[in-house]
């Protein structure tokens, strides 16, 4: 019951906060805030309750639903799906205590990021095909509402760009789950069933087209070069909190679903195409590498560096699927990589898109050339920003390095011309951060900037925990490493 109760709990806080229409501004961040830590606990039990050693998926829930078509409510996680759910439970909680304008109405803002937190985490949880779907479109509506309502410059003409360029993407999904769907006997969307028989092995061209659904689905989602043009502007006028959960909790929906869906239930057909996505994923790498490091505009900057570094998780997928190479230990570095970049990610470019609503919330500007000097006015958010940039680039001793050094030393074993060439992804990363960097905080304050305030208790506080995160993954990695390395062993076949 505990994986119920974690997507449970944030559901229940929305439907209070739309039931009741008299909540101050004050009094709704604080429920919101109550309902969305009770669901990251829920989550932290999940975690200590969870056996390494023990089958892949555990805590289940399962009850039946529609029985007649092989439909059921079934929730459970395996490492990989632990690791990534309770990461963005916690930065849920770190977007509702965030500071943010709410344009006067705080019940329905925070009643949408309760919901939305209900529905993210159910995509991670479900272990039945037709649930997750449901759980993977809802989100859509979740962060629709929130940038359409409560962004700025276009918000709803970047609100309906996101909606409908990702809802199509989930279209190809839904095609490619009912080729799932119809490829056992009996029929029935029990994703545990799919993995272990494999049923589309040796099926062709039916396989290959249902592998191209569901990758160009979740290529979409990702995003990955050239399905991405939806995700630079949703980001600059998305409001920072919700620019926040959608690079670190929707971007990773498309990751996991790769690692879920086509990984795990069509491990010979991904096999054959691995070298195809790794390719992909190193196009993502170097066009968002450089595309980034092009931008005037903060936000903008940072979105394209979301580009980037989930290349770098889809490139650790694909080297894991390689089947064909005899070194399972390469593969099963490049997954557990992957996983952990996708959780770094989340925490690292979290923390900058929220310190990219605090710099919104006090000049209403995210151009580059009009910052500077700002070190000694704002110390608190200049380290802030110091530390999120350096993880972002991959500095040993930080969550980024971790992740990294797994998929590039996978990557090597298996395709070493890919990781050369990868590499230098994170070489312009350097270059981009450290040009934002000074460009930001460096050289001469200017006029207008002469009233700019530092940061207050309630943005330094999550600031603070994020930047916890990224320094224990950095430092001490071995309770996360633990925890994924169990699930990624067992889906490459090393025991």
């Amino acid at each position: 019951m505990i994986l119920t109760v974690a997507w449970i709990v944030p559901l229940l806080g929305a439907v209070a906060l739309a039931a009741f229409p008299r909540w101050s501004e004050a009094r709704a961040r604080q429920w919101s805030a109550v309902m969305a830590v009770l669901s990251l606990l829920a989550l932290v039990v999940a975690w200590l309750g969870f056996d390494p050693a023990g089958p892949l998926f555990q805590h289940i829930d399962e009850l039946q639903w529609v029985p007649s078509i092989g439909v059921a409510y079934r929730v459970g996680v395996d490492g990989i799906a632990l690791a990534v759910a309770t990461m963005s439970a916690l930065l849920f909680v770190a977007a509702i205590v965030y500071p943010v304008d709410t344009l006067g109405q705080p019940r329905q803002y925070y009643a949408w990021l309760l919901f939305l937190q209900a529905v993210s985490l159910g995509v991670f949880l479900a272990l039945d095909l037709l649930l997750f779907y449901v759980f993977f479109d809802l989100t859509l509506v979740g962060m629709f509402f929130l940038i359409g309502r409560w962004g700025h410059g276009t918000p709803q003409v970047s609100a309906l760009k996101f909606f409908l360029y990702t809802f199509a993407g989930s279209l190809l999904l839904l095609l490619a789950i009912i080729g799932l769907y119809l490829s056992i006997e009996p029929h029935g969307f029990d994703m545990r069933v799919l993995i272990e028989r494999q049923p589309l092995a040796g099926t062709g061209l039916y396989a290959g087209l249902v592998f191209l659904a569901l990758m160009l689905g979740f290529a979409i989602k990702t995003p990955l070069v050239p399905l991405h043009t939806w995700l630079p502007q949703a980001h600059v006028d998305a409001p920072g909190p919700a620019s926040a959960i959608l690079a670190g909790v929707l971007l990773k929906m498309g990751t996991y679903g790769m690692i879920r869906l086509p990984f795990a239930m069509m491990q010979e057909t991904f096999a054959e195409y691995s070298l195809t996505v790794a390719i992909v994923a190193l196009v993502a790498i170097l066009y968002g590498a450089l595309v980034a490091l092009g931008q005037s505009n903060l936000k903008r900057r940072i979105a394209y560096t979301s580009i980037n570094h989930m290349g770098y998780t889809v490139l650790g997928i694909a080297v894991a699927a390689a089947f064909f190479a005899d070194n399972q230990a390469a593969r099963q570095l490049a997954l557990t990589g992957a996983t952990v970049e996708m959780v770094a990610h989340g925490l690292i470019t979290g923390a900058l898109f929220l310190i990219c609503g605090s710099f919104w919330q006090r000049t209403g500007d995210y151009e580059l050339d009009h910052y500077g000097g700002l070190a000694h006015r704002a110390p608190l958010l200049t380290g802030f920003t110091v530390l999120a940039a350096f993880a972002s680039l991959g500095m040993p001793g930080l969550a980024g390095f971790v992740a990294e050094f797994q998929v590039f030393a996978g990557t090597f074993a298996i395709y070493p011309w890919l990781a050369v060439l990868g590499v230098l992804g994170i070489l312009i990363t350097a270059a981009l951060f450290l040009d934002m960097l000074r460009r930001l905080f460096f050289g001469r304050l200017p006029s207008h900037l002469g009233g700019f305030s530092e940061l207050k208790r309630a943005e330094w506080g999550v600031l603070g925990v994020l930047s916890l995160g990224i320094l224990v993954i950095g430092v001490a990695p071995r309770f996360l490493l633990t925890l994924i390395e169990a699930s990624s062993a067992l889906l490459v076949g090393v025991r």
